[in-house]
């Protein structure tokens, strides 16, 4: 594990954004949104991209995604009444695998409040075992690639 720590991106290193308001239950007691919400937003910005796009059913498709590893670095507090552009970028696709690196900018500004990533494995639905990318999920993917 590398002891460096990373500079938050600019919004050129990522291919789509998302904005996402942020709410009043988002705040903790210090007066900025809470940690946990923004590894929510990663969640929400990358599933509601696919489902959008066609390449994620969540209610009836025969692949579904499984979160197998996140991670995230704060760089500077966001708080409500603010709305987050959740940028969105793709660093790695493998048979059955894809890490999402995903940007969180507080709107307007150049540079990101945080930043992180995750990782889903594509899994049947009934069997909950990988399973090869489908077509659609691919073609979305290539647009986000970095």
């Amino acid at each position: 594990m590398s002891s460096l720590r990373p500079t938050p991106s600019s919004r050129s290193a990522y291919r789509v954004f998302r904005p996402i308001p942020t709410r009043w239950a988002d705040n903790d007691i210090y007066g900025h949104v809470n940690n946990v919400v923004y590894y929510s937003w990663f969640d929400t910005a990358v599933n509601a991209l696919l489902i959008e796009r066609g390449a994620l059913d969540i209610h009836a498709g025969d692949t579904i995604g499984f979160v197998v590893e996140t991670q995230c670095h704060y760089f500077a507090p966001i708080a409500f009444p603010q709305t987050v552009d959740a940028g969105i970028r793709v660093a790695h696709v493998g048979s059955s695998s894809v890490r999402y690196e995903i940007g969180l900018f507080a709107q307007g500004a150049d540079v990101a409040a945080a930043q992180g990533h995750f990782v889903h494995v594509y899994v049947g639905r009934e069997t909950k075992r990988p399973v090869k990318l489908p077509d659609t999920l691919q073609r979305v993917l290539g647009e986000l690639r970095i």
